[in-house]
């Protein structure tokens, strides 16, 4: 029976440190951007340049809040067919910059072929990742994702990688739909959740968006 002795021995000497070791060790960390995300559009871009469009949202209401204006630096997320992007470029004038995001390599050419037919010169368009806008650092001024969150597939990580470009005082807008990923939509609560893992606080709450969305949300980042 002398193993058996050395057996208990070894294990009276081991058991305390592997008990510290697991007393030690950091907790599981829950895991983030699990959600259901819809698929991203990659259909005929020109639907998203239906006419009246820009009275439904009330698009100018729209960029009054985010503080659109001539100097100002916006970044469109998931731009698609450039819609937005046109809009803000004629807004922000050539002292202002718009940065066309998206992850669709097809729709940067769209908007790169837009963009050279409409003579505009301060549109950037930016091919970028699921979980990084890939914008430059401390330039942006105001944010819009126009029906484009719940295709998102990392909204946390995206959301924490953009906080990096945000100037002080940047805000950040999210117009989207109640409803599942299925139906191309995303409850308001799993956005303000997700922002606020995100480190960003609410600073607005509108629903006067009328083109299928429900509701407009506004963003700040919350001081680190």
């Amino acid at each position: 029976m002398h193993w058996y002795r050395i057996l208990l021995l070894l294990l009276c000497f081991f058991s305390p440190a592997i008990a510290a070791q697991t007393a030690a060790a950091p907790a599981q960390i829950p895991a983030t951007d699990t959600r259901k995300t819809s698929t991203p559009y990659t259909g005929d871009l020109t639907i998203f340049d239906s006419p009246g469009r820009a009275d439904r949202l009330q698009i100018d209401r729209v960029m009054d809040l985010l503080g659109i204006g001539p100097g100002k630096n916006v970044a469109d997320v998931g731009a698609g067919s450039g819609w937005f992007t046109i809009l803000a470029a004629k807004r922000v004038r050539d002292a202002g910059t718009v940065y066309a995001v998206d992850i669709n390599p097809e729709a940067i050419h769209y908007i790169e072929d837009r963009v050279r037919k409409e003579q505009l010169h301060n549109v950037k368009p930016i091919l970028g990742r699921e979980d990084d806008p890939l914008l430059p650092a401390n330039q942006i001024d105001s944010v819009l994702l126009l029906k484009t969150y719940h295709e998102v597939a990392k909204p946390v990580a995206l959301l924490r990688h953009l906080r990096t470009s945000l100037r002080p005082g940047a805000k950040v807008g999210i117009i989207d739909r109640n409803g599942k990923a299925e139906n191309h939509g995303v409850n308001r609560d799993i956005v303000l959740k997700e922002a606020a893992e995100a480190g960003y606080g609410l600073v607005g709450s509108y629903d006067f968006v009328k083109d299928g969305m429900d509701y407009f949300l506004v963003f700040k980042p919350k001081p680190q």
